[in-house]
């Protein structure tokens, strides 16, 4: 037999195939660095000009990026900073100085290379920082009237917005009016498109009073011509609101409610809490529930309030009326109608008065014009009110107070041997009278205060500090002086009882009462009678001359 050849494979001896696989493996490596340099070259101004397209295409304006960056990391990473929309009426802003309608410090998304390949382009979402919308005055918004996209010619759609630190300008073109200011620290929007309302989710600081805002629910779709009539509705949580920010108030606000309706017009109905309202005048921590239905004009920041409805300690009360921004000095003016159907007089004295305990109780009814004008200075002295009040079956909380009540009641109703005794009545007055507040001082032009037996009729000032106390006026009472007191005293009177006695019965005295809120002094008042008569004999001579 023939001898057959065994062929065997060759040797790999000094050959190592491992050197092989990591040569392939670095060529592909720079392959695909090369292939990605390559990709993001072409990608940063494809992408950057998707971008300006896109916006020039939605808001048919001028555009401007100061800076656009690509680079590769889990897809595409793309980063914008100085994004500015100019309306589509402006000037070059280059040479005006125009404030852009939209302003974006710095934008961020995220998208596939196989996106490049897609037309229109889908971004899940956007993340922005420092973005400013300034919406022009009334009679400019036309600029704004073509800024409804062509669906055909829009290059990239998003699906939602995250914005940090977002403003909303409204301007105006009235001297006398501030443009309306919304600073949003944080805001999501999605369902984002033309002819639809947007969803949002936003959150927000407070400027004054000091708080935190949440709300959530929709918007739009934007009205152009008329930015009032743009649909609005969702809830809001306000909390943690520091009232301690506005000069002569204090305590911590919480507040919720929903709106509903259009920018111009928006309906909210809330509630608050401020378990610790408390004016500083006073100084004493009262807690506060109201509840209110409100007109908000979203395009002036005005507020018509129809009506709030408040509860301080056991005591209720109602409000209606108005607060407008105004320019000078920068703030709100507040003006409102006050009605208290059946409130106790301790609790509106514990809000308002310093002096502890309250120096009377009893129901009060009132009807108050209320008027605090913007400002920095402290509420007491803005505040202004004028008003009417009736104060029924009131106590005073100071006994030596009340005793003189209590005597001057037995006495005018000729029994003064009760008097003497110290018998305890525990007399009830009643109280009325009309009253301006001014700068911390209230002023009577009436003051009535009866008790059985006595009428009294003052006016006069007192200050909410109880520093001031001055009243001046005449005491009518039922019984002759004579008959007041009792012993000699009764005897020695008897012949005066003429020159006091009013209409031939009972007795008529001038009286005022001055001193301060604790210490207050109660004394017949000849001497302001004669000086009141010196007054009116002067401006009579003077009127002769």
């Amino acid at each position: 037999m023939a001898a057959v050849e065994q062929v065997r494979p060759p040797s790999n001896r000094g050959r190592n195939p491992w050197k092989w696989i990591g040569s392939a493996a670095a060529i592909l490596l720079v392959g695909f660095a090369i292939t990605a340099k390559l990709l993001i070259s072409h990608a940063e101004p494809i992408l950057r000009g998707r971008v300006i397209e896109t916006l020039s295409t939605r808001f048919h304006s001028r555009v401007e990026m100061a800076s656009f960056h690509v680079w590769f990391a889990n897809g595409l990473e793309v980063s914008g900073e100085g994004l500015k929309i100019y309306g589509q009426n402006d000037p070059n802003p280059q040479q005006v100085g125009i404030q852009p309608l939209i302003g974006i410090e710095e934008f961020r998304f995220r998208t596939g290379l196989l996106s490049l390949l897609r037309f229109p382009m889908h971004v899940e979402m956007v993340r922005l920082r420092g973005l400013v919308l300034n919406i022009p005055p009334a009679g400019e918004r036309s600029q704004m009237s073509q800024m409804e996209p062509k669906g055909d010619k829009i290059k990239i759609f998003v699906d939602q917005f995250v914005s940090e630190n977002a403003q909303l300008v409204i301007n105006t073109s009235r001297p006398d009016k501030l443009p309306l200011e919304f600073s949003i620290g944080k805001l999501k929007m999605k369902d984002i498109g033309p002819g639809q309302p947007m969803h949002f989710d936003a959150t927000l600081v407070n400027p004054k009073p000091i708080g935190d805002i949440s709300s959530s629910g929709q918007f739009g779709p934007w009205q152009v011509e008329n930015p009032r009539d743009t649909p609005v509705k969702g809830a809001y949580s306000f909390s943690n609101a520091d009232l301690a920010t506005i000069k002569g108030i204090g305590g911590i606000l919480s507040s919720t409610g929903q709106y509903d309706g259009s920018l111009g017009s928006i309906v909210v109905d809330g509630k608050t809490d401020t378990p610790d309202f408390r004016l500083a005048i006073s100084g004493h921590s009262v807690p506060l529930h109201t509840e209110f239905h409100a007109i908000v004009d979203g395009t002036s920041g005005n507020t018509y309030l129809q009506p709030v409805k408040a509860k301080v300690l056991n005591s209720s009360f109602v409000a209606k009326g108005s607060v407008i921004r105004v320019k000078a000095p920068n703030g709100h003016e507040i003006a409102l109608d006050i009605s208290i159907g059946d409130a106790r007089i301790e609790d509106l004295l514990k809000l308002g008065v310093r002096t502890d305990p309250p120096v009377m109780t009893g129901s009060v009814r009132s009807k108050t014009k209320f008027d605090l004008p913007a400002g920095d200075a402290d509420i007491a002295e803005r505040l202004r009110m004028t008003g009417d009040f009736q104060v029924s079956s009131a106590h005073f909380t100071n006994d030596k107070i009340q005793r003189r009540v209590d005597s001057l009641s037995l006495r005018s109703q000729g029994r003064p041997q009760l008097a003497t005794d110290n018998i305890p009545d525990n007399v009830r007055s009643d109280l009325s009278g009309v009253f301006h507040l001014n700068r911390g001082v209230l002023t009577f032009s009436q003051l009535q205060f009866l008790v059985p037996g006595t009428r009294v009729n003052l006016t006069g000032e007192y200050s909410l500090d109880g520093n001031i106390f001055d009243f001046h006026g005449k005491v009518r009472m039922d019984a002759k002086l004579s008959h007041m007191v009792t012993g000699w005293k009764a005897f020695m009177l008897k012949p005066v009882d003429p020159f006091f006695s009013k209409n031939g019965a009972g007795t008529e005295v001038p009286v005022k009462v001055t001193g301060t809120k604790s210490e207050p002094h109660f004394g017949l008042d000849f001497g302001h009678k004669d000086k009141e008569k010196d007054q009116a004999e002067k401006k009579s001579n003077t009127t002769k001359w």
